[in-house]
């Protein structure tokens, strides 16, 4: 008997929920230290698209958003609701899709566990992290009314050093979680 094919298959949808899961439970842990605290969220958004790819990632991405938007506790601080997400952080928070769409494209196209593959993949989630950090300092410059300059320097600055080591300690361990969800380069979707 031959499996009915559907046009979001069982595979597809349970990853996508778990991976939005990931990030429901990771992207809240924060440490207040000014108007945008460290948190985990750069490091969990990284984590799932480099493991789901960048349809199923972004795909979680946009779910874990819209769960934060009906107020689920999900964003740093435990928080959630419309407020969090158009207040002046949001646009960090916002930034999340764009970061898993872009670093997933690339992750996508050289994800293999080579040196070259690894060392690509990390520039593509620095590039996806450098449109967050884009678009989040400039929804904090227009909600806050700080210049681009006093936006970058409150929201992007402190945390540059902390989201590299993020970001490379996923390119580290990702790859060897993904070669074990998705065997022989075989696609989730």
């Amino acid at each position: 008997m031959t499996e009915k094919k559907t046009a979001f298959p069982l595979r597809a949808m349970v990853t996508t929920a778990l991976m939005a899961a990931i990030l429901c439970i990771l992207c809240p842990f924060s440490i207040p230290i000014g108007p945008i605290p460290i948190s985990l969220g750069t490091f969990a958004v990284a984590l799932v698209t480099y493991i789901a790819g960048w349809k199923l990632g972004s795909l979680s991405v946009l779910l874990y958003l819209l769960l934060g938007l009906v107020g689920l506790p999900v964003f740093s601080g435990f928080t959630g609701g419309a407020a969090k997400l158009l207040g002046p952080t949001g646009g960090y928070l916002i930034g999340y899709l764009p970061m898993a769409v872009l670093a997933g494209l690339i992750i996508d196209r050289f994800p293999g566990t080579k040196i070259k593959d690894r060392l690509i993949s990390f520039l593509g989630l620095c590039l996806g992290t450098a449109v967050l950090y884009l678009l989040g300092t400039l929804w904090l410059a227009y909600q806050a009314h700080y210049s681009f300059f006093e936006a970058l320097s409150l929201g992007v600055l402190p945390f540059v050093f902390f989201d590299l080591v993020k970001l490379l300690i996923v390119t580290i361990l990702a790859p060897m979680i993904r070669k074990r969800i998705r065997p022989r380069g075989k696609t989730i979707d």
